[in-house]
């Protein structure tokens, strides 16, 4: 009996320890210190959330940068790889496919090498960034669809290449979203073939 009443106790007093009170601290601390990240980045334009820093989303569209192809279709739950293998017909399927449609909406060469993350998807699906190349390699498009002159769209994009992360890990990398926002806050379009969330 002496036994089973320290039990009850420890559980009771872990419970509320770990569970309750560590918690609520954490999170106290996050909203204190780490707001905005802690929120989750959420990005907001004219008043209203567009989406997440850390979460890609569907663009479509000439006007706007597309993302890394998604072998979840930007779904968030469950987000993930498609677990295809080097010797999956179905993955050179894709890659085949994903390299022929950059290639013909950036007007490349049929010959022309396509930047890796434009082919492949991402291990979580949602991979928020893109390499610089391949950003630099949609100016033309985007700029000609805004009717925008490929030196001014080109000069976003640069501003937007972000480093390795403390100068170390990774690579250099463009955001997706922050980029499309800042392209709409430089010149305003309507809704049509604006980001949609899915999942």
């Amino acid at each position: 009996m002496r036994l089973l009443i320290q039990s009850i106790r420890q559980t009771i007093l872990w419970t509320v320890l770990a569970g309750l009170a560590y918690p609520l601290v954490m999170t106290g601390v996050a909203q204190l210190l780490f707001r905005r990240q802690a929120n989750g980045s959420l990005i907001e334009r004219n008043g209203a959330v567009v989406g997440s820093e850390l979460l890609a989303q569907q663009f479509t569209g000439d006007k706007y940068f597309w993302p890394r192809p998604s072998a979840d279709s930007y779904a968030t739950v469950p987000s993930g790889a498609s677990n295809l293998g080097p010797t999956s017909q179905a993955l050179q399927s894709n890659v085949t496919a994903n390299a022929a449609a950059f290639r013909a909406g950036n007007k490349l060469a049929a010959g022309a090498t396509v930047p890796a993350d434009m082919v492949f998807t991402s291990g979580s699906g949602i991979d928020p960034h893109i390499s610089p190349e391949a950003a630099r390699l949609q100016i033309a498009r985007v700029a000609a669809s805004r009717g925008l002159a490929e030196s001014d769209v080109k000069v976003v994009v640069e501003r937007f290449v972000e480093p390795p992360q403390w100068g170390v890990f990774g690579e250099p990398r463009v955001n997706v979203l922050k980029l499309n926002v800042a392209m709409d806050d430089l010149q305003p379009q309507k809704a049509e073939g604006t980001a949609s969330t899915k999942g």
